[in-house]
């Protein structure tokens, strides 16, 4: 099995000014392409092979196959979750409904997802999950890390690697954070939830 890009829904400059042109070419043109062809050549002829991004983060010890995994799962999942001009600014549904369930409301979830993002220590990412329960949680997992790991469905995620970042906002990751809610797309995020 060969892992491949994810193709952009939305042009290089689409994000603008959330995210500009230039951190697209280089955290998805550059970093993700790195992850991607790293990873290829890490599992050429071994047991992990022939295996999904999926299945190689549940069953790869720690290390680089898992690494390179866990970073082409997580810049897919996050770049796949945008769009320029989102229909609406919450969800709906099941996934409304669940987030009010477990967190009281849709404005303490995003609180409680902001406030894990940006302070988590180092390089990671914000994470909202569900269980195999569809109890949704919010987890910070470091480096490559991903909540697939743990059993659980990842659902929404915010990157706070720098380069994820820092040609737009430098050192104000807090600003990234709160500007990253106004390109989500909520339907691609309700299907994640299912």
């Amino acid at each position: 099995m060969t892992h491949e890009m994810p193709k952009l829904p939305y042009a290089n400059n689409a994000l603008e000014p959330v995210i500009s042109q230039q951190t697209i070419e280089f955290h998805y043109g550059k970093h993700l392409q790195t992850y991607v062809n790293n990873l290829n050549n890490l599992v050429k002829d071994t047991e992990f092979a022939d295996k999904t991004v999926e299945e190689i983060i549940a069953s790869a010890p720690d290390g680089p196959i898992f690494n390179n995994a866990g970073q082409v799962l997580n810049h897919t999942l996050y770049f796949l979750q945008f769009h320029q001009k989102p229909s609406r600014k919450e969800p709906m549904g099941t996934l409304l409904e669940a987030i009010k369930r477990d967190f009281g409301s849709f404005e303490e979830m995003k609180k409680q997802l902001s406030t894990a993002s940006v302070g988590l220590f180092g390089s990671g990412w914000g994470w909202l999950s569900a269980d195999k329960e569809g109890k949704l949680h919010i987890t910070k997992e470091a480096n490559g890390n991903n909540p697939w790991r743990n059993g659980m469905r990842p659902i929404l995620c915010i990157d706070v690697w720098e380069h994820a970042y820092y040609l737009d906002y430098q050192n104000r990751r807090a600003d990234h954070v709160e500007a990253i809610w106004n390109i989500i797309d909520w339907e691609i995020v309700e299907k994640r939830f299912g």
